[in-house]
């Protein structure tokens, strides 16, 4: 099912968006054509397997690259003909980036992790408030290493929402977890969509997962198969992994 989106309610929009890389003498098309928006708000789940585009696309909405056709616009941004220094404000400020392996700082603590985010942030949280967000101020004081997977996830959660930027972009959140505690990893994100209203777009590779979204976009092959609406987006413990 196809869904069209009101104009007032996107905050970010690809339109026809192409990613073409060159190998040696060939060029090889990562993604062909891909229309999508991202409403403000919503969690917006993209499935497909590896391969799909999915890494390709997060990234162009990320502004960590830029697309070779078409337009990746977040508001009256275009953010494949912006300079370099636009992009790297706009990554800065605007997006939050939560990875597959936490990315922390080994020799800095969970609080100063956090604070490393915020230093470079226009109007961020206090690093405090941000732990208090994943409930781990008294982790505070740690390092990664004292600290189990899924607490390091949070971690890179609240160093993500600490700069309060205006879309938060999961890279595979719980590839790393086991099925329980990436369920908490999920449940948390739900939350602070709820508490925040942050919009947030999530890839999976895991069709399971997509069910807890509010629409779920479908890549195969470089191309968006289908955009659906979740009518009744599921809890992370009624997935079925």
């Amino acid at each position: 099912m196809s869904v069209t989106t009101s104009q007032s309610s996107v905050i970010l929009s690809v339109q026809s968006a192409g990613r073409v890389y060159r190998m040696g003498e060939v060029d090889v098309p990562a993604l062909r054509d891909v229309t999508l928006d991202l409403q403000r708000g919503e969690l917006l789940v993209i499935i497909g397997p590896s391969g799909s585009g999915k890494s390709t696309l997060l990234n162009l909405i990320g502004g960590m690259d830029r697309p070779t056709s078409g337009h990746v616009r977040f508001g009256e941004m275009d953010l494949g003909v912006i300079s370099d220094r636009e992009l790297t404000r706009y990554r800065r400020f605007e997006i939050g980036f939560v990875f597959q392996f936490y990315n922390l700082v080994p020799s800095l603590t969970a609080l100063e992790n956090i604070q490393v985010a915020t230093e470079m942030a226009g109007d961020p949280m206090d690093p405090l408030e941000a732990l208090e967000l994943v409930d781990l101020v008294d982790r505070a004081d740690h390092f990664p290493s004292q600290l189990s997977g899924g607490e390091q996830q949070r971690i890179s959660i609240a160093r993500a929402i600490a700069k309060r930027p205006q879309i938060l972009l999961c890279d595979e959140p719980t590839g790393a977890l086991d099925i329980e505690t990436g369920q908490q990893i999920l449940n948390l994100l739900l939350r602070l969509r709820a508490e925040l209203g942050q919009t947030i777009s999530l890839i999976t590779h895991n069709a399971s997962i997509a069910h807890i979204g509010d629409r779920v976009a479908t890549l195969k092959d470089g191309i968006v198969e289908s955009i659906e609406i979740n009518e009744r987006p599921l809890r992370p413990e009624e997935v079925q992994w």
